[in-house]
């Protein structure tokens, strides 16, 4: 059996840095090749060091006294800190350390690993974790993931920015999330989310609006994907990303509702105008309720256009608009139709009802100063009326039948109102 190295052969053969201790003063006794070979020195300068002088994170007695008590009461004492290379650079260490006593005598014996590397190593996958947090909770959108069977949710950083709210804030529950959405939106929220968890849809998807934490109701594209299911396939965590497109949705709003407004009245025009009609005839059938429609044609506009001039017809129009916009009833409607013709609707309105308000509007129309506002005579409009379903159960033929009783108001006189049941045509 060949012979066993001798001891001290062994640690000069180790790869960590080993050193024995005076547990006073911590003075080093002894040390193996490893140790001062990592640290740029040779074997007798290091016998001049203490663990005081070589580890840059002990600074001084005291705080080395406080360390050797910890290490007498424990088998093996771990610190992590950093050596002086002796070309002042440091290197980053794990020290282990135990305690013992020979021929009465107490000593420290360290073992000190070189985790330059690995320190490297783990600065690098930091870095790298902490600039994906960064993608995914700054330069992006709000990051929420939701543990179904719990209902906790993690709602980033980012996503408590974008409502409003400090990082300390929003309880880890679905609920504070569900609970703020906008009334009129949650069902269908709520129903795209259920769809996706179903199975029905490939991934949850949604735009609405939630309540911010000052209370003001923003909008939210969020959408989301399920990234874990338990044994019974059933979904166990959801994972998605919230982004606010309240300025986007708000243009689209703005745009959309420029698409549907009349630019010299600002009333609805004539697209927007009729899809209304056709929603309120549908709901007074449904609902049983009556409802009246009226057509107004400004008299003798051309006449005005003529003499003073098409800018001045324009003023007549828009002056008309903002007369009817003024003491029709919050529950009507009224668009422009084109050039100088106005429809109103009357929801809930029965013909005499409906007499009512159009001899209101001729006397707002007379009480216009059009001489001393306007420079022209005095201007009038003719208005046909037909009532639905008093005058028609088709709901096609109501428009038509006004449009015939205001031609019928106009071949009367002008100035007048005309009802399909009185043909006749009435002055106000």
């Amino acid at each position: 059996m060949p012979e066993t190295p001798k001891f001290d052969i062994l640690f000069e053969q180790l790869p960590d840095a080993v050193y024995l201790i005076d547990p006073e003063s911590s003075n080093i006794l002894w040390c193996n090749r490893a140790a001062y070979e990592d640290l740029g020195l040779d074997a007798v300068d290091v016998l001049n060091h203490s663990v005081i002088s070589l580890q840059k994170d002990v600074r001084g007695l005291p705080q080395w006294t406080d360390i050797a008590q910890v290490i007498r009461s424990v088998p093996v004492y771990t610190f992590v800190g950093r050596h002086r290379h002796r070309e002042g650079g440091e290197i980053a260490v794990e020290v282990n350390t135990s305690h013992f006593s020979h021929d009465g005598r107490e000593y420290f014996l360290s073992i000190a690993r070189n985790i330059n590397k690995r320190v490297a190593t783990e600065q690098r996958l930091n870095e790298s974790a902490q600039q994906n947090w960064f993608v995914l909770n700054e330069s992006m959108d709000g990051l929420w993931d939701w543990k179904v069977a719990t209902g906790d949710v993690f709602f980033s950083p980012k996503l408590k920015q974008i409502l409003g709210y400090g990082p300390d804030e929003m309880q880890p529950k679905v609920e504070t999330w569900s609970n703020n959405i906008h009334p009129e939106d949650k069902d269908y929220v709520l129903a795209a989310l259920q769809q996706h968890m179903d199975g029905r849809c490939g991934r949850y998807e949604a735009e609405y609006r939630i309540m911010n934490r000052n209370g003001y109701y923003m909008w939210i594209y969020d959408r989301g994907k399920i990234t874990e299911y338990d044994q019974h396939g059933q979904p166990q965590r959801i994972i998605g990303m919230m982004q606010n497109i309240t300025d986007r949705k708000l243009l689209e709003l703005h745009l959309e509702h420029l698409a549907h407004l009349d630019d010299l009245t600002q009333l609805a025009n004539r697209r927007a105008g009729m899809n209304q009609l056709n929603q309120m005839l549908q709901q007074a059938e449904t609902q049983q309720q009556p409802l009246c429609v009226g057509v107004i044609d400004i008299d003798n506009f051309k006449h005005i256009n003529d003499q003073y001039g098409h800018p001045m017809g324009d003023e007549v129009i828009a002056g008309v608009a903002q007369m009817l916009r003024q003491h029709l009833r919050k529950t009507d409607y009224v668009f422009r139709m084109g050039g100088e013709e106005f429809v109103f609707l009357l929801p809930n309105t029965s013909t005499d009802e409906a007499q009512q308000l159009e001899q209101a509007l001729h006397a707002r129309l007379r009480d216009i100063d059009w001489l001393g506002g306007y420079n022209i005579p005095q201007v009038t409009f003719s208005i046909g009326i037909a009532c639905f379903p008093e005058d028609t159960q088709n709901k096609d033929h109501v428009l038509t039948l006004a449009d015939s009783a205001l031609y019928q108001a106009k071949e009367n006189g002008r100035n007048r109102t005309c009802f399909v049941a009185n043909n006749e045509g009435e002055i106000p």
